[in-house]
């Protein structure tokens, strides 16, 4: 790895300047040191077709960083994102700003996985069939279907009146598995080739990471034809991209495909082949083997070893039974095949899923940890690569073209090594710019004294009882982030007690009682709310002003060691002579650590406190490690300079003294 801290380009110091083009189409546009140098890496790796690992600190405005070179450079460029919402965000709002700011006469398109779009033949073939689990699905697919008939994108974020959850979608797309492709009736009409033809005459493709790597791998949503063209690949929120890669580049089976194939099946057999009786037959048996499946695995949101339930007999017949369903469904498909091109499909999703289910039972392959995952109504069988690196390495030697890796926690008070080597990047540029943000004068981080141990039974409830004094000092306004979801559970039950039991009217949300895009738009507008939460608000979210002042961390987010993936790695790493806590699992938890830390300061006028509740980051020597990847915030163990943080702020009119639900509202 080399580092890269090019000299600012002139060019491009004077498009970030005070007046300059982007200053005077952002309002609010301030000149930051970092952003300029974090364009000109990116400018000096597109200009050289290099690769360049970026971490940028909250504030750098990494975003506008990485655009204003990529729209200069002139050439083809993908831009691939953590999630939906920063893919809509880069398309709606920040391309074209950018892009006009710099009049450069840029095409831009937005492409998604092809179950973000309605398929006008599903639809119309699952509209006509008329099979509803209620009344309700059953108006929600004609709502859809209104859609269909007036949009001109077909994405299904545009219609917000049909839950995202909602049964009626599945009617209403298609996937990979059951799309009929070149052969569909319907695809004149389809909105997903609509969505690729217009990514393929783009300059500017913005993608999500799923997207991004089922495509590298699949070759199947045009990415096939993108990567070709393509001059620079820009991922941000770049994280993320090792758990992602590692799903992608393995095989899964589960019970929700097997379902799918069915449901698809009948309703082929209902068109085409109403005279074949035992093929309903062979449909029930596979709905029935795949749901025994799941019931042979105990528990749910569980991560469980293969080889511990290949001991289990209930288990190990439920996989058999599985297999040979899937094989005589596919071998009738077969001799049906050529009665329509739909049950030409199915009988090929059919082979294919019982090709990987017979992969999956052989055992174990060189380099594949094999696993099952579990979900309240569906399993999952995953065959995983204990390493991506060198498939990945492959991707980057497959054209030249630049790659941009970017986030605001890849490294470990400046390291790349871990990231690096898990992404196979190991000959990469590297750079490092900290937030512009004075977390000196404007955050105070905490870990209180006297608190338990960890691994206690009593110290999720020790964390619920410091942070109530933090909660009461701040007004509310917070969030409690949990490593553990029964954590989580244990601790919305006692602070509600508590919260009720000294009469704190703080409105009190918890993960689950609503998507998370509705609890956050609660929390914005309640303005003094508290919302306990997991994982899955750790990072990608994002509450700018006194809304959010107070973030509580239960204890240092070290991976579960029974996860049957790290568990495979850390073996393999020992095996190597490696210290796998030092060189895996104590970075990985830095950098997640960092993730939820950065809830707090979201903007260069945000004030708040960081309450980190485990005593490790003090009491052993990783902890100095840990503590100096985190923000430059000011720090102590007293709970009374927590007090005395806010009551500062409120005398200096920046918080309210007091908050209640009235006042929040």
């Amino acid at each position: 790895m080399t580092e890269a801290h090019p000299a600012p380009d002139a060019r491009l110091a004077a498009i970030f300047a005070a007046d300059g083009p982007l200053a005077r189409a952002v309002a609010g546009f301030k000149v930051r040191p970092q952003q300029v140098e974090m364009a000109s890496a990116v400018a000096a790796a597109i200009r050289d077709r290099a690769v360049l690992v970026a971490e940028a600190g909250t504030g750098t405005g990494k975003t506008f960083a990485y655009l204003v070179p990529a729209l200069l450079s002139g050439g083809k460029v993908i831009v691939s994102t953590g999630t939906k919402t920063l893919q809509d965000q880069l398309f709606r709002r920040d391309l074209p700003l950018v892009r006009d700011a710099l009049r450069v006469p840029a095409t831009v398109a937005l492409l998604k996985g092809r179950a973000n779009y309605v398929c006008p033949y599903h639809l119309e073939r699952n509209a006509a069939e008329a099979r509803f689990a209620s009344r309700e699905e059953a108006r929600r697919l004609a709502r859809i279907a209104a859609f269909a008939r007036a949009s001109a994108t077909g994405d299904r974020s545009e219609l917000a009146d049909v839950p995202e959850d909602a049964a009626a979608w599945g009617a209403a797309t298609s996937t990979r598995e059951n799309c009929l492709g070149q052969q569909c009736p319907r695809l004149r009409e389809c909105f997903v080739m609509k969505a690729r033809r217009d990514a393929l005459a783009a300059d500017v493709v913005v993608v999500n990471h799923h997207l991004f790597f089922a495509d590298a791998v699949l070759r199947d949503e045009g990415m096939a034809e993108l990567l070709p063209a393509c001059n620079t690949v820009i991922l941000d929120e770049a994280h993320q991209l090792p758990e992602t890669a590692s799903l992608f580049f393995g095989e899964t089976v589960s019970s929700g495909q097997v379902l799918d194939l069915c449901r698809d099946t009948a309703a082929e057999l209902h068109v085409a082949a109403r005279d074949v009786r035992e093929a309903d037959a062979l449909v029930r048996g596979a709905e029935i083997a795949a749901r025994d499946l799941r019931l042979a695995v105990p528990g749910r949101d569980a991560r469980l070893a293969a080889t511990a339930l290949e001991r289990e007999p209930r288990f190990g017949a439920a996989v058999a039974a599985l297999d040979g369903s899937v094989a005589s469904l596919a071998r009738a498909l077969a001799a049906l095949a050529e009665r329509s091109e739909g049950l030409a499909n199915c009988a090929r999703r059919a082979a294919d899923l019982g090709a990987r289910l017979t992969r999956w039972r052989a055992g174990e392959e060189a380099g594949l940890v094999r696993w099952v995952e579990t979900y309240t109504q569906a399993v999952a069988l995953h065959a995983t690569p204990l390493s991506i690196a060198e498939i990945f390495r492959r991707e980057l030697a497959a054209g030249p073209r630049a790659w941009i890796f970017t986030s605001a926690t890849l490294a470990v008070a400046g390291d790349f090594g871990l990231y690096a080597g898990e992404m196979g990047l190991e000959d990469a540029r590297t750079a490092c710019w900290e937030s512009p943000f004075d977390y000196a004068a404007n955050a105070l981080l905490c870990v209180p004294r006297g608190l338990p141990e960890p691994n206690s039974a009593e110290h999720t409830d020790a964390v619920v009882d410091a942070a109530l004094t933090a909660i009461r000092a701040s007004g509310g306004r917070a969030f409690l982030l949990f490593t553990t979801l029964r954590a989580m559970r244990r601790a919305h039950e006692r602070l509600a007690a508590r919260l009720a039991g000294d009469g704190l009217g703080y409105p009190l949300l918890v993960q689950g009682e609503g998507s998370r895009s509705a609890l956050l738009e609660r929390f914005r507008a309640l303005g003094n709310a508290v919302l306990v939460a997991s994982a899955s608000f750790w990072e990608g979210v994002d509450v700018r002003g006194e809304a959010l002042s107070l973030v509580v961390i239960d204890k240092l987010p070290f991976a579960p060691p029974d996860d049957p993936v790290l568990a495979a790695r850390l073996e393999a790493m020992a095996k190597r002579g490696a210290n796998p806590f030092l060189a895996y699992q104590l970075p990985q938890a830095a950098i997640a650590l960092k993730q939820g830390a950065g809830r707090l300061i979201r903007d260069e006028c945000d004030r708040g406190v960081l309450l980190i509740c485990d005593p490790r980051l003090v009491s052993r020597p990783y902890g100095r490690r840990i503590l100096a990847s985190l923000p430059p915030m000011r720090r102590t163990r007293e709970l009374a300079d927590v007090v005395a943080f806010f009551g500062h702020a409120a005398a200096a009119g920046r918080m309210p003294r007091t908050a209640t639900t009235e006042e929040g509202r």
